[in-house]
């Protein structure tokens, strides 16, 4: 346990300048006095770790010292080869990059680990597509990929609706979802966070003289993309249906509808009707009643439509209509 706490602490030391005991207290999820013990034994070991006292203080390593990574569990190895995603890196145009980068890794590597790569390969692909979808790489992609990489400033046109608009844009990261790209950036004009849709991008060109930006420390790309994923699932719920549900039709539920707004809808629900059949009645958020009706659909008689009135009536001819389908 210690072992693996000081090389993570070597390695924390070799990717920054140098980082105060609270710094490293937190990363390392220790207190400061072990940090203090732990910096005291790599030091006794051979590794130039020194302190620095005062208010810019902090701990360093001596004169640019680098670990090797010929200490790295198979295991370790093995997912550092799964941290890249082929498909995605070739979209972006960084293929050759990333292959240049696995060669030197694996040069590195003890002789011991070097079929990490291949058994990596073997074991695990990523296959980001939706189903039934034919995913098309976005022409301008690599452009704005190149921007992100570089934090540089570009102004990009893009389609709303029938018009172009143009934005000067701080590209601060890429996320691929279900096989679309989409870009997160700082509108400068605005001072807010927006995400693009990057197949709709119809230019993208660097901003004057190649402008670069500051990028703001406290941006969580990870934490920002859920944020706006969770803002925008909710808000295409506009309408509202009342639906008594079966036993198999809440377990089924979430499959049929957005997952969050059944699971919410069901924690809200009453107690199960007092025929003895236990279904219970639930208040849905949905995007339209068109949508609604198709997506209840699937649940078949493990549902039934209480309102709106209009939807209930769809589902009446439904029944109808099936009822003489199958008649005998």
């Amino acid at each position: 346990m210690r072992a693996a706490r000081l090389i993570k602490m070597v390695l924390l030391l070799q990717s920054r300048p140098s980082m105060t005991a609270a710094e490293l207290a937190r990363e390392l999820e220790v207190s400061e006095r072990t940090v203090t013990r732990d910096a005291q034994a790599l030091s006794e070991a051979g590794v130039p770790v020194y302190a620095e006292r005062g208010r810019a203080g902090g701990y360093r390593l001596v004169g640019g010292y680098r670990t090797r990574l010929t200490g790295l569990a198979r295991s370790e190895a093995e997912a550092l080869f799964l941290s890249g995603v082929p498909g995605a890196l070739r979209e972006m145009g960084l293929e050759d990059a990333a292959s240049a980068a696995r060669l030197k890794v694996s040069a590195a590597l003890l002789p011991s680990l070097s079929d990490a790569s291949r058994a990596a390969a073997q074991r695990f692909h990523l296959d980001a597509p939706s189903w039934f979808t034919e995913p098309k790489t976005p022409e301008l992609l690599p452009a704005v990929a190149d921007a992100v990489w570089d934090d540089r400033r570009v102004v990009a046109r893009y389609r709303r609706g029938d018009s172009d608009v143009e934005r000067e844009l701080e590209p601060y990261g890429l996320v691929l979802k279900a096989g679309v790209w989409y870009l997160c950036a700082r509108v400068a004009d605005h001072d807010s966070f927006r995400v693009y849709r990057i197949d709709r991008f119809t230019a993208v060109d660097p901003a004057a003289s190649d402008e670069r930006f500051t990028r703001r420390e406290d941006f969580d790309l990870p934490a920002f993309w859920e944020d706006r994923a969770e803002q925008f699932a909710r808000s295409i719920l506009r309408a509202e249906v009342v639906v008594r549900v079966s036993p198999e039709g809440a377990r089924r539920l979430p499959y049929a509808v957005d997952p969050t707004a059944a699971r919410e809808a069901l924690e809200l629900a009453g107690p199960p009707d007092g025929d003895g059949d236990r279904w219970v009645t639930v208040t849905l958020p949905v995007e339209s009643e068109e949508v609604a009706h198709g997506q209840l659909a699937g649940l078949g008689p493990e549902v039934e439509v209480l309102a709106p009135a209009s939807l209930r009536a769809r589902f009446t001819r439904d029944a109808t209509r099936l009822a003489a389908l199958y008649r005998p």
